[in-house]
């Protein structure tokens, strides 16, 4: 999706879950967890509310636009198993999303902003697409600036994300390798696929 410059509190609010990660809007969410507006607990969520509902999770989180969801969402018809499960497997290997999972940021939208800057190159190349989907053996490096590695060398000292099965990073050398492709076990977003699934199929 295009950059989201609104307040992204609300968006956690109305969702009812962290999808955006800055400090900010944690505060403002662990002050304020329920949805915005006027008496919002005495209303009723239809079927179709609660579908859109994971749906732009989905979107917001993995910073998606609704073209982009959709060719997931076909790439993921095509593919053996759960149609749900392999659509967030697909999001999940996105190149934006494993560098945040790997602790070179904070946030996926940092991770976004660092791709596009050129921070990062793929098996030695520069990558600018976020979206680029990594596979078994790639290998992320930081670009070889000492202002641009010592920035990140401070990020990852600063934080201390969950590791990963499927990706190792090595902290002091500033890269990290893919090991394999995640199972659904490793999908970091919790919400339902398969409603989202059918939302989409209709």
């Amino acid at each position: 999706m295009a950059r989201y410059t609104a307040a992204k509190a609300r968006v956690n609010r109305r969702l009812g879950a962290m999808i955006y990660e800055n400090a900010g809007v944690q505060r403002a969410f662990s002050r304020r967890e329920q949805p915005p507006g006027m008496h919002p607990r005495s209303r009723r969520t239809s079927n179709y509310g609660i579908a859109l509902s994971e749906k732009q999770k989905i979107k917001h989180y993995y910073g998606l636009g609704e073209r982009q969801l959709r060719r997931y969402f076909d790439k993921a018809g095509r593919m053996k198993g759960n149609t749900g499960e392999q659509l967030l497997i697909l999001c999940e290997r996105r190149l934006d999303n494993v560098i945040r999972r790997a602790g070179f940021t904070v946030t996926r939208p940092q991770a976004r902003q660092g791709i596009v800057h050129g921070h990062f190159r793929v098996n030695g190349v520069k990558v600018s697409s976020p979206s680029y989907l990594l596979r078994p053996g790639d290998v992320i490096t930081v670009k070889s600036s000492e202002k641009v590695r010592n920035y990140y060398s401070s990020v990852i000292a600063s934080h201390s994300p969950e590791p990963l099965d499927w990706v190792t990073m090595d902290n002091e050398g500033l890269h990290a390798t893919v090991q394999g492709v995640p199972g659904a076990s490793d999908i970091s977003l919790p919400v339902s696929a398969n409603i989202v699934v059918e939302f989409m199929s209709r």
